[in-house]
Parts: C-alpha cells; structure tokens; sequence
C-alpha cells in the first residue's frame, strides 16, 4: 500500500483516538463555527482527522482504503494528496458559507476528504460498479448523481447530525480538481462530467433561491 495513504489512515486513527479519550481535546479541534469566526481556522483541517465514534473512523477509513489506490494510480501520489485535502478544506469551506450565522454548529470527521476521493475515483472509473450495502450492484456515476442529491436533502430537511454539507462539499473538490488535473475527461468522458454536474447546479440554484 502507498506509503502516504497508510499515514493519513494512521494521522486519522491517532487523532482520533485521543478525541475518543480526551473531551478537551476533542472540543478545541472539532469544527465549531464560532470558534473558527473568531480565528480558531486551524479547526477547518483538525477537523477532518477527528471522528464521533469508532464506527465513524472505521466506515470513512474502510471507503478510503477502498478507492485511494484507484486515484493514486491514475493521478499519482501528489495529486492522491492534493485531491484528499483540497476536498477535506472544500468541505470546510462550503460548511462554512451554510453556516456561517449558526455560531454553535459543530462537526468533525474525514466524510469530506474521503467523498472527495470517492468521485475522483468516480469520474476516474465511471462505469465501475459500486455495492449499495455491499450487495446491491450500481454504477458508480449513477451512485455520485443519487448520492449528492441525497446530500441536498439533508441539507435541506436539518433532520440529522450528519455533515452533508461537508459531504457534498468534498465531493464537489475532489470533481474539481480531478477535472483541473485531468482535462482529457471532458473529451473522453463528456456525458459523465455533464450529469456529474448537475446536482451542483441544483445545490447552487436552491441557494440562491433561499431554499437551503
């Protein structure tokens, strides 16, 4: 395994096992809007190597290990890296502008960053196959279109503690920077760069609109 995937698996294990053991800790790194307005911004990358519980670390570092060696050995390490914290910050960014006037919105985990190579990966491979609860076959850019939807109804119905914003977020990064460092797609992928748009569209739309 890559030796830089092992470290951010490693980074995310220990750091978060300190939060799991130290409430104090685990409150001066989480994300916390508020904090972050009165210039705590280190709490934008801290963040994203802090998890709520165990099966939280091991879900978002199970997906890493699944689809980082697809991005690594298409992009290369550097770009694997780029793509991994470009999306972790981008997931940051947009859970800021959603929510910059709730002063007591809290979230940690790697969900951004890893989405984020998730659909590297996606538009990288978009005819390979996902298992929806590792049983039921799906394509994977019909899972990206299905998934990013999803994240905007959760942003719009507030009914969990899940960070969809992050989500989709890190998934718009890891779109946009695969596209930065791979131009060809538009020519060879056309259709799967189009439909992978549009739940971007629609998210930027129903901003402006005021329905978010």
């Amino acid at each position: 395994m890559n030796p830089i995937l092992i470290g951010i698996i490693v980074a995310n294990a220990l750091i978060s096992y300190k939060g799991f053991n130290d409430f104090s800790f685990f409150r001066k790194y989480e994300f916390h809007v508020g904090s972050i307005r009165s210039g705590e911004q280190i709490r934008m990358l801290s963040s994203g190597f802090l998890h709520a519980d165990m099966m939280h670390l091991i879900f978002n570092m199970m997906t890493l290990y699944f689809f980082a060696p697809g991005v690594i050995q298409a992009l290369g390490t550097f770009s694997f890296v780029l793509v991994y914290f470009g999306s972790l910050i981008f997931g940051s960014l947009l859970t800021m502008l959603f929510h910059k006037n709730d002063y007591s919105y809290r979230a940690v985990g790697a969900s951004g960053a890893v989405t984020g190579v998730l659909y590297s990966a996606i538009l990288l491979q978009p005819n390979m196959m996902l298992g929806i609860f590792f049983v039921i076959p799906i394509p994977a850019y019909l899972f990206g279109i299905l998934y990013l939807l999803y994240s905007i109804y959760g942003m719009r119905a507030k009914n969990d503690n899940i960070g969809h914003t992050a989500h989709f977020g890190g998934a718009v990064g890891g779109y946009l920077i695969t596209l930065i460092k791979v131009p060809s797609l538009f020519v060879d992928e056309p259709l799967m760069v189009i439909l992978l748009t549009i739940p971007i569209v629609v998210l930027f739309g129903l901003a402006k609109a005021g329905k978010l």
